[in-house]
């Protein structure tokens, strides 16, 4: 960190060199993205890309179980998981490529790209807790504060809950008309 100095004594400037980026791969990631890519180049930072695959819940999974048998249940998550994982990876590489194009002035470093699976908000907060990251950049839908409530949003409890510093990005009130037709 650097220190500046104030009217009220010296201040660190914290030194970004590790950027968390979730995706959901929606147009809301792609604004985020956006900014992620912004921040990393300027500060010279790696940038870590995250899609989170949400599992069932126990609930559902223990009734899918019941329904079709749980060795049956068991041997089609086992032989989906992968080839799910492999095709969200692949969406995700291409959706960064695209991303990337249309901001060419902007290089960055790419240190990693993930899919993980479970809660999207445990999963973040868990990597970018033990991460070693400087600052998470995701999107957020921008819903009515009523809407927010009742779907629980991700963004809403990764800010309220990550002892990092969290960037959410809306998307811009033209491209959020565009995203809704």
């Amino acid at each position: 960190m650097t220190e500046i100095q104030t009217d009220g004594g010296a201040e660190m400037i914290p030194e970004i060199k590790k950027i968390l980026y979730a995706t959901d791969l929606s147009e809301n990631s792609r604004s985020a993205f956006s900014y992620a890519a912004s921040i990393a180049n300027r500060y010279g930072a790696g940038v870590t890309i995250l899609h989170v695959m949400e599992t069932f819940s126990h609930n559902a999974s223990a009734q899918l179980a019941i329904y079709i048998g749980n060795e049956e249940w068991a041997e089609i998550k086992k032989k989906n998981k992968q080839g799910v994982m492999d095709t969200i990876k692949t969406h995700l590489e291409n959706f960064c490529a695209e991303a990337i194009s249309d901001i060419p002035e902007c290089p960055f470093i790419t240190d990693a790209t993930l899919v993980k699976e479970g809660r999207a908000s445990d999963v973040i907060l868990d990597h970018a807790h033990n991460g070693d990251f400087d600052l998470v950049v995701m999107g957020t839908h921008g819903h009515s504060a009523f809407m927010d409530v009742m779907m629980g949003g991700t963004a809403r409890r990764v800010l309220r809950h990550c002892k990092k510093p969290v960037l959410t990005v809306r998307v811009p009130k033209e491209d959020s008309d565009a995203v809704r037709e």
